[in-house]
């Protein structure tokens, strides 16, 4: 479009564009037409795609949101091609499944693995720094599981399409409390385990008197800030 054919006041170029009123009518045929074949393309790639998505699912979806937009509102673009390329993605994507099907060690690389962010009430770093996972992101969902301390957990896993699953050991022990810091009024209501301090990094629980020393280092992550340990 040249630079003089653009004009403030010009609201059939500002809402309808260069193509006449008919137009519309035509849109919305298209969209019509494409909103069946989308229907159809996400019903025969299964229930996973209604649910929490994997990667390469991230990367389909988001894909046929920028696939479907030309072919619904170009008026120099056929539904042919449009419908070609969606075709592509839904053979590109049962390919993948089909592959990771026959191919566990495929199947981790292409979906990834599980990553273990918490291991007998410990905090796993290594994990969590290669998942990108802060200790306020963990804690914040294990407060939503109502777990107000890491002697509650037996294992989190960080599972490859992004969901947390956590199990909770079958006796309660003492533990690095994930309750905000900042909210000094709830942490006193914690009761604390007698005899026991935990390590502010990664929840590692030792003796009182292990960790009396402020310069005493912790045997996991070698950090020398120290907690009370709490039980409840």
């Amino acid at each position: 479009m040249e630079k003089d054919e653009i004009r403030l006041g010009d609201l059939h170029r500002m809402f309808i564009g260069n193509a006449p009123w008919e137009f519309l009518i035509e849109i919305f045929i298209r969209t019509v037409f494409i909103y069946c074949i989308f229907y159809l393309l996400v019903k025969w790639l299964g229930k996973r795609m209604n649910g929490q998505l994997t990667l390469t699912e991230m990367v389909v979806m988001l894909s046929l949101g920028g696939i479907i937009a030309v072919p619904m509102q170009t008026p120099d673009r056929g539904l042919l091609q449009g419908i070609i390329v969606i075709v592509c993605a839904f053979v590109f994507q049962r390919g993948i499944s089909l592959l990771g099907f026959y191919s566990g060690r495929m199947e981790k690389i292409i979906q990834g693995r599980a990553k273990l962010l918490v291991k007998d009430g410990r905090l796993c770093l290594g994990e969590m720094r290669s998942a990108r996972i802060t200790h306020y992101q963990l804690f914040a969902k294990l407060r939503k599981q109502e777990i107000h301390h890491l002697g509650k957990v037996k294992r989190v896993y960080l599972e490859a399409e992004g969901l947390f699953s956590i199990f909770e050991e079958e006796e309660e022990k003492p533990g690095l409390s994930t309750l905000p810091e900042e909210d000094a009024d709830i942490l006193t209501r914690q009761k604390s385990a007698k005899g026991k301090m935990a390590c502010h990094n990664c929840g590692n629980v030792v003796d009182t008197d292990v960790a009396s020393e402020t310069s005493t280092s912790c045997k996991v992550c070698g950090r020398t800030k120290w907690v009370p340990a709490v039980m409840e």
